[in-house]
């Protein structure tokens, strides 16, 4: 089983270059392409932010072109990306370019929100528009479970794709082998949203080609490098055995680097290659 890491917190401390760098001399076999600072969003006042970083500028190709050759001169490649969120009407243009710099990196699932708000039927009039441009791309769409937040009960609650049911609502409205599912596991642990990862995997089953993957408290969505909080992973890999899963083991274990100073990065992503690798061999063996 290959590993994967998103690049995105390491690139907040060391940029993107020495990021995906920094993912392969830890041991990973390829790196998430973060494209969070392609758009800015300010969810105050519900409007997109300029943003200056190169994924927003008219080079954005070449900047993609830049880190999948750092990624290759180093032995690893680009499995998957995140797009920006989030996927509001006005973000479409970046959620396109997205898709694009994926291709160009090497990406082959590009991971596009849906609104948490908005019905399956809703949400797939969105993925209908991009599809057919990420079939000229090479590259599939997978779909997330997302989660809201009660304030009142101050846990999650539900949002789209949080239960398997609305998943597979989701998955059967667009009907299209381009258009899978990424299973957050932090997400589907969190008390008051959804079915538990466990059940969602296997009702996901061959729709499930892509993982985010992180330990959370099971009440808030906290993003730490497994084996550090509540999940029971050794039952979530069972159940990914289970269904003969056969994508990526990608980390999104974003916050767990927060507390490194620069000069420590490169120790942080190692310890994060250690916790994937340790559940790569889960897989591998007989549990």
């Amino acid at each position: 089983m290959k590993i994967s890491t998103e690049i995105g917190s390491a690139a907040q401390l060391v940029g993107e270059e020495k990021a995906v760098e920094y993912v392969a001399k830890a041991g990973f076999d390829a790196w998430d392409f973060s494209m969070f600072d392609m758009c800015g969003y300010d969810w105050r006042k519900k409007v997109l932010v300029p943003s200056d970083h190169p994924l927003a500028s008219v080079d954005y190709l070449k900047f993609a072109r830049k880190l999948k050759q750092i990624g290759l001169d180093n032995g690893i490649v680009c499995n998957q990306s995140h797009a920006p969120f989030p996927s509001i009407p006005p973000m479409r243009p970046f959620l396109k370019r997205a898709i694009e710099c994926t291709a160009e990196a090497g990406g082959k699932i590009c991971i596009i929100h849906p609104d948490n708000d908005k019905s399956a039927e809703e949400n797939a009039e969105m993925y209908f528009d991009l599809l057919p441009f990420a079939k000229e791309c090479g590259v599939k769409i997978a779909t997330e479970n997302m989660w809201n937040w009660n304030e009142k009960t101050e846990e999650a609650c539900f949002a789209a794709c949080a239960t398997s049911e609305s998943f597979l609502e989701h998955l059967n409205a667009v009907n299209d082998s381009s258009f899978v599912a990424c299973l957050d596991i932090g997400h589907a642990e969190m008390r008051g949203v959804g079915s538990g990862a466990v059940n969602m995997i296997r009702a996901l089953g061959p729709h499930l080609q892509a993982l985010h993957i992180h330990d959370t408290d099971k009440i808030h969505d906290s993003h730490q490098i497994p084996f550090s909080m509540a999940i029971d992973f050794q039952s979530i890999v069972a159940a990914l055995k289970e269904i003969h899963y056969q994508g990526y083991f990608t980390l999104e274990a974003s916050y767990y680097l927060e507390n490194y100073p620069k000069d420590e990065v490169l120790k942080g992503v190692k310890e994060l290659a250690k916790s994937a690798r340790k559940l790569a061999e889960m897989f591998e063996q007989e549990i």
